[in-house]
């Protein structure tokens, strides 16, 4: 039996959060690096990461990334103790935390962890400053999705 792989074989992508693209209008997207342990990166490299309920809070001029869920090997250091909720802090410039803090001061708005990569040997998250769909917006995004499958199907089917 093999080992289960990262997201894809040969993809650079860790893990996404498929439902925040479902649950927000993304308005505006940064990366971000991680501050991780040791054990972290080797669970990573295992492809062993959930960020699908993760977000950020911004306080004391830092960002920190909430709820995302990195689970322990089994050949982890005993010695070590793992948490695999721990808040995790991002690095950003200051420049994009100050543009942060500007944009999440208005109400409906929060930032949320869109997907997890490698970029070169260090780990990046994409975060994304959200406003909240109603389920009206859910039901129109739904709609145009299926129509562009069915546009895509027809489409197909005319060139013969």
């Amino acid at each position: 039996m093999t080992k289960k792989k990262a997201f894809k074989p040969g993809s650079a992508t860790i893990a996404q959060n498929k439902r925040a693209r479902h649950e927000y209008f993304i308005e505006d997207e940064y990366e971000a690096g991680l501050v991780l342990q040791g054990w972290e990166v080797k669970s990573l490299r295992a492809g062993k990461a959930n960020i699908g309920d993760s977000y950020v809070i911004l306080k004391d001029g830092e960002a920190y990334l909430f709820g995302a869920n990195f689970t322990p090997l089994n050949v982890a250091s005993s010695h070590v103790v793992c948490d695999p909720t721990r808040t995790r802090k991002l690095l950003l410039n200051q420049r994009e935390l100050d543009n942060l803090y500007g944009r999440i001061n208005r109400d409906g708005y929060t930032v949320v962890a869109l997907s997890m990569y490698w970029k070169n040997a260090w780990c990046k998250v994409k975060i994304g400053v959200a406003k909240g769909k109603k389920q009206h917006d859910k039901r129109n995004d739904l709609k145009d999705k299926e129509w562009a499958v069915d546009k895509a199907r027809i489409m197909k089917h005319a060139g013969r």
